[in-house]
């Protein structure tokens, strides 16, 4: 059986999906496959989301990933929004779930640090949670 699909999306697909995209490959590929999209996209991810993911998890985003549109992703089955405050992108799926998350962009160093961990909290739960559903599925 072929591990489940996650999207994390946002409108631009520079700062918080990109961040919950290289926290998922790092802690939770062994239970799904991650991607990140947006509406939209940025000519590069968020410079200070690149800094803050390289200091704490040792990933250099420039080289794994790339700001991508919803059609440059496969087909997914879970989509985890990060709190668009706007309209959020709409991504058929199996499993929908909104994180709430305020962009750090423009703020301190702080704010990046306080949302990657967030973020890596929720993918550990997301993560818990696929695994439970796969064990029911056995």
């Amino acid at each position: 059986m072929s591990k489940p699909k996650v999207a994390f999306i946002c409108v631009h697909n520079s700062c918080r999906s990109q961040m919950a995209e290289a926290i998922a490959k790092l802690l939770a590929s062994d239970a799904f496959e991650a991607y990140s999209a947006g509406t939209e996209t940025k000519p590069e991810i968020n410079r200070d989301a690149v800094r803050v993911i390289k200091n704490l998890y040792g990933v250099d985003m420039d080289k794994t990933q790339r700001s991508k549109l919803l059609a440059d992703i496969p087909p997914v089955d879970v989509v985890i929004t990060m709190g668009c405050n706007v309209e959020c992108p709409y991504l058929p799926s199996k499993y929908r779930e909104d994180w709430g998350l305020e962009d750090p962009t423009g703020k301190d160093e702080a704010a990046f640090v306080q949302t990657a961990r967030i973020i890596e909290q929720k993918v550990l739960e997301l993560k818990n949670k696929i695994n439970e559903i796969l064990k029911g599925k056995k």
